[in-house]
């Protein structure tokens, strides 16, 4: 991600000769860069040190920040002096513009070894998990300043934004009580409730469409009054394959 689209074209010209690296995104600067990685959580990002607004270390740091799971880092600079600054964040690799194809190379098979480590050690999710204690079958959600009282089963998704979950049922739309999606999850059936992207969680019998998206990605259209359409991470786009055969 390059705040000059030129360099934006040539990175992109130049991973296109690896045919194993798919290209989901590009941005223009420090907060597009978070947005976009938020949504596609890639394995890779290649990001440059100076970019308006926030530059590649604020990035980094507003991520860490955040429950997204951090991808792999290859910063780009004109400046060599921050070559001890990037890997002070830990990142993968450090490169030079103008960017040499035989440099980006190196980068890359280095991505691929690291990220092929990290595949042996952590699976996909692919079954539901485990039961782990007594499912709730009602839910408090509170609408302008009442309480309502709804069944799980008619809850059609959850999503949660700055720190606030907020449950779409079938008669009503409001906040919940629980503090967090994880803690949500856990207190469902886990067969019912499937948390398809960090900030959503869906009734699987609520889907009423599958949409095939960006870069062999998909959003579900889900079955309430709006049809909201709602992202599916990356990771759990593998697991939405098996499960549809897609």
């Amino acid at each position: 991600m390059d705040d000059e689209q030129l360099a934006r074209e040539e990175l992109s010209y130049l991973l296109k000769e690896f045919p194993d690296l798919e290209l989901l995104a590009s941005g223009r600067n420090g907060l597009e860069a978070i947005k976009l990685i938020e949504n596609f959580e890639p394995d890779i990002v290649f990001l440059d040190v100076q970019m308006p607004g926030l530059d590649g270390f604020g990035v980094i740091q507003k991520l860490r920040e955040t429950d997204v799971p951090l991808p792999h880092f290859i910063l780009a600079t004109a400046y060599d002096q921050y070559a001890l600054e990037a890997f002070r964040w830990e990142a993968l690799d450090y490169l030079l513009k103008p960017i040499e194809k035989e440099r980006l190379e190196v980068a890359v098979e280095r991505a691929r070894k690291v990220i092929a480590e990290k595949a042996k050690s952590v699976q996909p999710e692919l079954v539901p998990q485990p039961r782990t204690g007594a499912q709730r079958t009602k839910l408090l959600v509170k609408n302008s300043n009442r309480n309502f009282i709804v069944d799980a089963q008619d809850v059609i998704y959850a999503t949660i934004e700055d720190g606030l979950i907020t449950v779409v049922a079938s008669g009503v739309e409001g906040e919940s009580n629980y503090r967090t999606i994880e803690e949500l999850q856990s207190n469902l059936d886990p067969d019912t409730f499937w948390r398809v992207h960090r900030s959503f969680l869906v009734n699987i019998n609520r889907i009423r469409e599958v949409i095939p998206w960006f870069k062999s990605s998909f959003q579900l259209r889900m079955d309430d009054k709006k049809q909201t359409e709602i992202p599916v991470s990356r990771v759990q786009t593998k697991r939405l394959r098996a499960l549809l055969k897609l």
